[in-house]
């Protein structure tokens, strides 16, 4: 739940910001939704990852880093580890199944979490996000949707289209208002149409602004905006109204600074990127389409980060070591957005995606 950014310690943390990013003032910032930092969270919340192994599971640890569940999701992993293929929409969660192209839906009781069906994909699944009405699957090749049912979701797509390169260098998808955002890695960013929620048409690139659009890569969505990390050029840059507007760097091209930035998540006025070649977290603060870039390295990981979610006072990312091992990082989001490590959990397998579950 939103709340005034007036409230329990905001207003300091406000004047912070404006003193530390020139030309955003007060009434800009105020203007930006804000979720509650340190609010009061539910005992249950967990954070979920995919073992991404020939035999797949689902991976549940607690705040304190401890492996709580393991569940099989009854499909096989091997999407690269640069693949955010876990989504969760109010206690249920999906997880891509690369290598058997399904993906497996859980749901969440008192007893943890079990697997409640698995379905059919049309191109190897990559990532996935959840609509009002929808779950929506970007494969390799194409991406589809899959209405809502009583019990889960329809085992059928009611909506598929494939993608502008379809080279299998997909990334990620978003839901942005009634569209949907694509990102493949060789050089598209796509939007796709919905028509009562269905992907409808074929997708339609979004001009790439030249010099800061190599390796569209990660996206995250607040309100009618949709931040993209740009790693082949170090930027972050916001697409709205079907156009890119302004970017922000956290490194040079081949010079100073952070590198790389892959995948990105929002928490009130803030935006992090995992920076994976640099083994850091930037924090960029967005004011509606405009982002600024507010500290370069906002925390430093010491494998590659890569997946990262983040929800009221709690960042999680995947950090990989390069042979075939991981770890999944926890961190603190203080009031200025500073991070501060908590755990850091050794799993022994290359994960996929992260998400956070709260209890609702």
């Amino acid at each position: 739940m939103q709340k005034s950014p007036l409230k329990r310690g905001w207003n300091g943390a406000e004047t912070n910001m404006v003193k530390k990013v020139a030309g955003v003032t007060a009434a800009v910032l105020l203007m930006a939704p804000v979720t509650l930092m340190g609010a009061d969270r539910d005992d249950r919340t967990v954070i979920v990852t995919s073992s991404n192994t020939t035999e797949n599971h689902l991976r549940v640890y607690d705040r304190a880093g401890t492996l709580i569940q393991e569940v099989p999701t009854l499909g096989q992993g091997g999407a690269s580890s640069n693949a955010g293929g876990i989504a969760t929409h109010n206690g249920t969660v999906a997880v891509v199944n690369f290598a058997s192209l399904t993906v497996s839906l859980f749901s969440r009781s008192e007893a943890g979490f079990e697997l409640r069906q698995t379905i059919p994909t049309s191109s190897q699944p990559v990532s996935a996000a959840f609509g009002k009405t929808h779950l929506y699957i970007l494969g390799t090749t194409s991406v589809e949707s899959h209405r809502f049912a009583l019990d889960g979701v329809e085992a059928y797509a009611d909506g598929t289209a494939g993608l502008l390169l379809a080279d299998g260098s997909v990334a990620q998808v978003v839901v942005a208002g009634d569209e949907l955002i694509v990102t493949e890695k060789s050089g598209a960013l796509e939007r796709v149409g919905l028509r009562e929620g269905a992907v409808f048409g074929s997708p339609v690139a979004i001009a790439l602004a030249e010099g800061l659009s190599n390796t569209p890569f990660g996206l995250t969505t607040r309100g009618s905006n949709t931040y993209v990390t740009f790693a082949g050029s170090d930027t972050v840059g916001v697409v709205k109204n079907d156009r890119q507007t302004t970017f922000a760097a956290v490194g040079i091209p081949g010079g100073a600074g952070q590198h790389a930035p892959c995948w990105i998540t929002v928490v009130g006025p803030y935006l992090f990127t995992t920076n994976s070649p640099s083994h850091s977290v930037s924090r960029l603060i967005a004011a509606g389409a405009t982002v600024l870039l507010d500290d370069p390295v906002a925390a430093q990981t010491t494998g590659a980060p890569i997946d990262v979610a983040a929800e009221g006072d709690l960042l999680a990312l995947v950090e990989s070591d390069g042979a075939g091992a991981s770890h999944l990082t926890q961190f603190r989001i203080d009031e200025d957005g500073t991070l501060t490590r908590t755990v850091s959990t050794a799993i022994a397998s290359s994960a996929n995606g992260i998400a956070i579950v709260t209890q609702k």
